[in-house]
């Protein structure tokens, strides 16, 4: 009840509703704002909570466009740009010594990595990664960084176990901010359908994405220039929380010869651009 008087007592004017779901269409209905903006992709009882009905197809287009049709419902016409992030002074600063810490050489350029997924059929081999980091050290002469959050300080660890080259690893030691901040100074990120790759995207560098049971082209990052590896597999049957193709699982279908050749090809693309 005292949410419920919290939200009445600010009279809000306008609820414009991203999530497609029964909670937060209750509340924006019991909010009491006049106009409510919202998504009814099942057609559910839920529509009649909302003033407004934003059309627009859930699997047949980007996140971003799918989202961003709301502006649309209120009147706002245009083409919207593409997500971009700005990294401010301080995460500059941070992101400098951060890279120091890490034993980064300034001036030379280096590729992030980043094997963390939030479920284990998302997440590319880490042997893979391993093989991969040796061939862009050795053959492509370019530093290797490893990324993640506390939880995937495990798998990077592992990683580097397997690894013939150096494993220079952030993971766990960064604020978000300062992982804008990493990214903006890299050369190439490549990833896991995950958060940080998106991050990458949006501070304008390219991206290699590795993607498992999510569709690229509803999930995938925005902008141009990225290479993005999918291999279409109808996870219906079991996904998820669990994925029963073994050794046949999308991610395992990925080989390190393709990710290598479209880094190779990437890196070898940026340097003609710096020469």
């Amino acid at each position: 009840w005292r949410m419920l008087a919290e939200l009445r007592r600010r009279r809000f004017d306008l609820v414009v509703d991203l999530t497609d779901a029964d909670r937060s269409a209750i509340l924006s209905w019991l909010s009491g704002a006049p106009t409510r903006v919202g998504y009814n992709s099942e057609n559910r009882w839920r529509g009649r909570l909302y003033t407004d009905i934003v059309q627009a197809d859930r699997f047949g287009m980007h996140t971003a466009q799918y989202h961003l049709a709301a502006v649309k419902a209120l009147g706002l016409a245009g083409r919207a740009p593409d997500p971009d992030i700005t990294v401010g002074r301080d995460a500059r600063l941070a992101a400098k010594r951060l890279l120091q810490e890490a034993q980064i050489e300034g001036d030379r350029p280096f590729v992030c990595l980043h094997p963390g997924a939030r479920w284990w059929f998302k997440a590319w081999p880490g042997e893979r990664f391993a093989a991969l980091a040796d061939r862009i050290q050795t053959m492509a002469q370019t530093q290797v960084l490893f990324l993640g959050g506390d939880q995937d300080r495990q798998v990077v660890r592992e990683i580097g176990t397997a690894m013939m080259t150096p494993c220079r690893s952030l993971a766990g030691s960064t604020r978000l901010q300062e992982v804008a901040a990493v990214l903006k100074r890299s050369t190439l990120m490549i990833s896991n359908d995950n958060g940080p790759m998106h991050i990458a995207a949006a501070v304008g560098t390219r991206v290699v994405g590795l993607f498992g049971p999510s569709d690229p082209a509803i999930w995938g990052p925005c902008g141009v220039g990225h290479r993005i590896f999918y291999k279409q597999l109808d996870c219906r049957s079991c996904f998820h929380p669990d994925c029963f193709r073994g050794d046949e699982n999308c991610m395992r279908l990925i080989s390190l010869d393709e990710v290598w050749h479209a880094v190779r090809t990437l890196l070898q693309e940026k340097s003609c651009r710096k020469n």
